[in-house]
């Protein structure tokens, strides 16, 4: 039976990468959404991050040339983690494994990376460091937001650099191992983040009602009234609110931002003089 795989010309394995290319492959990574487009994502970031491995395994051209030309093909996966399918993808390209079976390889590495990134970065880090490095700012302290910065960054280059290096030594069983509690591991990360997000609300909220019901002497405050019933309440309702407005009804952030400004200054109006 004839075989369908693409072939290159040269098959004989490439010499391993040395770890000044895979480190220059890192840093051009963070190019990855340079030139990001609706009909290959991040197809052309990818390709310029990856070339310089590519140029030393493929000394023949048409190699080469075939491919760059697959690896041009569409490609989307978590920006800060996109160094683990780089380094699985050398690993198969350095061994001439068939393009087919690099595609396939490729496809299967970077569609897990989104949930896993979201949940390591968006739903974990962010979250936890900013519930760190907030209270500083709020503070006056400049250093809030530097730390918050250098604390995010050096995470997610540790990440790219320690992804690159190991997926390229494991190869495909780098896959396996990745993805084997993939499932779990995303469940508890996100888990983690929601109780960040509910925490930092908490401890952070501080949108009240000024409404006061005149008494005599002792006006009713509303807003004491409703700390009675539920501390935060105010912050707690903003917040179920906007998770409404995002998940079921498909708002975007810049449209809840918005909202948010409204609703603060018509609630502000009659407490600055112009009612």
């Amino acid at each position: 039976m004839a075989s369908n795989a693409l072939q290159y010309k040269d098959l004989t394995p490439a010499q391993p990468l040395d770890k000044a290319t895979l480190n220059k492959m890192v840093w051009r990574s963070c190019n990855l959404q340079g030139s990001f487009n609706y009909e290959r994502m991040q197809a052309n970031g990818w390709l310029y991050s990856i070339l310089p491995g590519l140029e030393k395994i493929h000394t023949n051209k048409d190699d080469l040339s075939a491919s760059m030309q697959h690896n041009l093909e569409f490609f989307n996966t978590h920006p800060f983690l996109v160094t683990f399918v780089m380094g699985i993808v050398l690993s198969l390209e350095q061994q001439k494994a068939d393009i087919n079976t690099i595609r396939a390889v490729r496809v299967a590495a970077m569609g897990p990376l989104g949930g896993i990134g979201d949940a390591i970065f968006w739903f974990t880090l962010v979250p936890i460091t900013a519930g760190i490095t907030s209270n500083m700012a709020i503070g006056g302290s400049i250093a809030g937001p530097i730390l918050f910065l250098v604390i995010f960054n050096l995470v997610q280059f540790l990440v790219r650099f320690w992804l690159m290096n190991w997926s390229y030594q494991l190869g495909t069983k780098a896959i396996e191992l990745l993805t084997k509690n993939a499932k779990e591991f995303t469940r508890a990360a996100s888990m983690l983040g929601v109780f960040i997000v509910g925490a930092l609300t908490s401890n952070y909220g501080g949108t009240t009602v000024k409404l006061e019901i005149a008494n005599g002497d002792s006006p009713i405050v509303i807003q004491s009234i409703l700390d009675g019933v539920l501390p935060k309440m105010i912050p707690l309702f903003f917040t179920l609110l906007l998770y409404f407005l995002l998940k079921k009804k498909g708002w975007t952030p810049v449209k809840c931002i918005i909202l948010l400004i409204v609703i603060g200054l018509v609630g502000a109006l009659p407490f600055i003089g112009l009612f």
